[in-house]
């Protein structure tokens, strides 16, 4: 197949030489060798020296840190480099040779590593306290609290590190050959092969016999390698049960909750404010169905254009919207998107081999990020596009702080990029007055929102569930996990959609329930708050500005809690989380008088 020719972003990939010069690079394991001997230097020096009565002196802790801090930096250069290979190419043996050497060099550098976070969470809580308010350390003092989580969940360092060795050909093998599997899936309609994110997108064509076709050969092709995929997700699950099992955690969200550094009650009231407005979404699918003609939606139907034109958008116009969308807001913004393109940071192209789906990956403060779509010319890869430049733009603001303070939790770092499509959004409805347009921009918007609030609070559901389910009878086959998201689907669709046959596959291809569990409530977390944050901006103008881009610039510093009050936002509030939905309320009751207009 020959996907690269059927795309606009044909050509547009990223270099990656600001890294290595390629896999070949002799820098690559030299680098990993110096990595290694200043690992085994550290541990030299370092090692019974931070878990000692009353605990270290400040200065010593802050040399320590400084100097773990810059291994880890270089580390992230190299590990990121083969990722992003891989990730480009998942089917050259030299990408998945160097992504399997480079990540037991990693693994052995690591361990050497250990002692030092175990030691310091062997602390007593009133030495660690000390440490963590002494001025000397106020740099790292988020960092060295939040460290402290897992002192109930930290197993002795011989078994850390066996489960560092053993991840290697466990999990860390499993979540490969999902990747390798997916990338690897041909799907044909008619004569036409294509990858998965082609196939998916024809899940958007105006035309619903083509949507049907798609929708079919998506599944027939998932269906027959339904037995591989289960074991693959079956093995994820279990895998997880284990850990958490031996870590002492209370629930399987319980871990992800505590990396995002927010409490349970807030996720579970975030989610249950989202399943009270379900109705929402009951509404707009009647309205859909009835602006597409139709008695009742299918599920293929619920990302068709209400218009019989193709939303599409080739690459260059969807970088001038997006420039122009964000300069629009901040003339930074614009800048630093703007590099993006010129630098050569994304990749768009449609390659077989490539891994599906989109991301942005934010190395290191000393680096710049990189982005990965699959640009299909679709209205809506436009908006992936500016998605993932909203978190470019967060990660390259929050350069300024360093390693241990530069990544934001999920549920943070997907403000950004929400953010970044509704400036998006916004831009395309301002310039347009033909009300069919305005119609159309306005459903595409709700039911991205639909797709990033109710459905990935669905997928969470969906987790929830499975994992209570495998607790509960052990293994589970193809039938009792698509039992179980069909379960977990039935309260956002209701009557107004039906869950059309095949469907019951839908688990079986998204990547976070393999790569990071529990990623998805994230994206709720960040649809909803954009949607309050948004409305602050409409409000404000101007002086809301330098204060999110204050909030960006913060990258991980601060717990989520203590950034998010700097904007005057309290996630504990159920009060709080309503605001989004009437904002999503709002946008259906824009598309009702749309149509309305339309109609007479």
């Amino acid at each position: 197949m020959s996907a690269t020719s059927s795309s606009s972003a044909a050509g547009v990939t990223w270099d990656l030489s600001d890294l290595f010069a390629g896999p070949d690079d002799p820098r690559l394991h030299e680098e990993l060798e110096a990595c290694a001997d200043e690992a085994r230097a550290f541990a030299a020096t370092y090692r019974s020296r931070i878990h000692v009565p009353g605990g270290p002196q400040p200065d010593a802790l802050l040399a320590a840190i400084e100097r773990v801090e810059a291994l880890q930096e270089r580390l992230t250069r190299v590990g990121g480099f083969a990722q992003l290979l891989y990730a480009a190419d998942t089917s050259k043996d030299a990408h998945r040779a160097l992504v399997q050497q480079v990540e037991q060099r990693m693994v052995a550098i690591r361990n050497e590593l250990l002692f030092f976070d175990l030691e310091w969470l062997a602390l007593d809580d009133e030495a660690a306290e000390r440490l963590i308010t002494h001025p000397v350390l106020a740099t790292y003092s988020h960092y060295l609290r939040a460290e402290r989580r897992y002192k109930a969940h930290t197993l002795s360092e011989p078994e850390e590190r066996i489960i560092n060795e053993k991840n290697q050909t466990g999990i860390s093998a499993w979540t490969k050959l999902f990747t390798e599997l997916t990338s690897s899936l041909e799907f044909t309609l008619g004569e036409q092969r294509m990858n998965l994110s082609e196939v998916l997108v024809l899940l958007r064509d105006p035309q619903r016999e083509t949507r049907r076709q798609a929708f079919e050969s998506l599944y027939a092709t998932l269906g027959a390698n339904s037995q591989t995929l289960a074991f693959i997700y079956d093995t994820r699950f279990n895998d997880h049960l284990i850990g958490n099992r031996l870590r002492g955690y209370a629930a399987p969200i319980a871990p992800r909750n505590l990396s995002n550094e927010i409490d349970d009650a807030v996720v579970e009231t975030m989610m249950t404010m989202t399943e009270r407005n379900y109705g929402i979404a009951h509404r707009y699918f009647a309205l859909k169905a009835r602006l597409l003609g139709l008695e009742k939606l299918e599920l293929y139907d619920q990302y068709a254009p209400i218009s019989t034109a193709k939303e599409q958008m080739p690459y260059h116009e969807a970088r001038q919207v997006i420039l122009d969308a964000f300069g629009r807001f901040s003339p930074q913004f614009e800048e630093i998107a703007g590099l993006f393109f010129d630098k050569h940071w994304i990749d768009a192209e449609l390659r077989q081999g490539k891994r599906g789906g989109a991301f942005c990956a934010g190395l290191t403060p000393s680096l710049h990020p990189y982005v990965l779509c699959n640009y299909t010319d679709d209205l809506r890869d436009a908006m992936t596009v500016a998605h993932e430049l909203g978190h470019g733009i967060h990660d390259y603001l929050a350069r300024k702080q360093s390693l241990l303070n530069y990544y934001p939790t999920l549920p943070v770092a997907e403000t950004a990029s929400v953010f970044g499509e509704m400036l998006v959004f916004d831009y395309l409805l301002a310039r347009s007055d033909d009300p069919k347009l305005r119609l159309s921009l306005v459903c595409s918007k709700i039911e991205d929102g639909f797709a990033t609030v109710f459905r990935q609070n669905a997928m969470t559901r969906f987790e929830q569930q499975i994992y209570e389910q495998r607790q509960q009878v052990g293994r589970l086959n193809v039938e009792q996990i698509g039992s179980t998201w069909l379960e977990a689907n039935a309260p956002y669709y209701g009557d107004a959609l039906r869950m059309t046959e095949g469907y019951q596959l839908g688990w079986s291809y998204i990547p976070h329930f393999i790569n990071t569990p529990f990623y998805c409530y994230a994206y709720v977390f960040g649809e909803l708050l954009v949607l309050a944050l948004y409305g602050m901006y409409r409000q404000e103008g101007a002086p809301f500005i330098p204060r999110y881009i204050d909030l960006l610039a913060a990258g991980g510093s601060q717990a989520p809690a203590a950034l998010l009050q700097a904007m005057g936002v309290e996630v504990a509030d159920a009060a709080f989380w309503q605001h989004g939905f009437d904002e999503l309320a709002r946008l259906v009751d824009t598309a009702e008088q749309l149509a309305a207009q339309l109609d007479a």
